[in-house]
């Protein structure tokens, strides 16, 4: 019994297309988010051949572009018995996607930024040139983005079960938070 090729029906398309467009405004190239969403939606591994030929994207490109996105960590490798090629799916679920590209946004991104906070407020130790205003608001962001990364790390631990219950809970939480005092 032989396999029937796998083939991109026009809704697959629409999906493939327009995360790429999403991929570009994120800030990554359109063809790596592509192969991701070809690679999502693929029902088994496909080699860099297949998916240059689905997507109409030249070779070099493809390859360049798994080489990205194993580089976030977002695909896997495969190998078949007989293939010497390689063959790459998705890593996980919605879920495992989700949270390894906010951790590699973190550690891409939010990572050296708070290394160049932390470095700013030592030296304002000694800083006699910078005005209080702006060392008020250096500390301001390097808190806030503190904060943001301790409960992101506190959210990222939870059990999928509690956080999917919290996400439906939605703003109900509220009415579990201190009230305000009014004076």
């Amino acid at each position: 019994m032989e396999n029937k090729p796998f083939e991109l029906t026009p809704l697959m398309q629409r999906y493939i297309l327009h995360w790429g467009e999403m991929g570009s405004r994120w800030g990554v190239n359109r063809t790596v988010s592509q192969i991701h969403a070809l690679l999502y939606l693929a029902p088994e591994p496909l080699n860099a051949e297949q998916i240059a030929e689905l997507l109409s994207v030249a070779r070099s490109n493809v390859s360049n572009s798994l080489k990205e996105l194993q580089s976030w960590e977002l695909v896997n490798v495969s190998h078949k018995m007989g293939d010497r090629r390689d063959h790459f799916t998705v890593v996980g679920d919605t879920w495992d996607i989700f949270f390894t590209i906010i951790e590699q946004r973190k550690r891409r991104e939010l990572d050296p930024i708070m290394s160049m906070l932390r470095q700013c407020e030592v030296e304002m130790i000694n800083d006699k040139e910078t005005s209080a205003h702006v060392r008020k608001k250096i500390n301001e962001m390097h808190g806030f983005l503190d904060g943001m990364l301790v409960w992101y790390q506190q959210i990222a631990t939870l059990p999928r079960t509690s956080l999917l219950a919290l996400i439906k809970m939605g703003t109900k939480v509220i009415h579990f938070l201190p009230k305000k005092k009014t004076k």
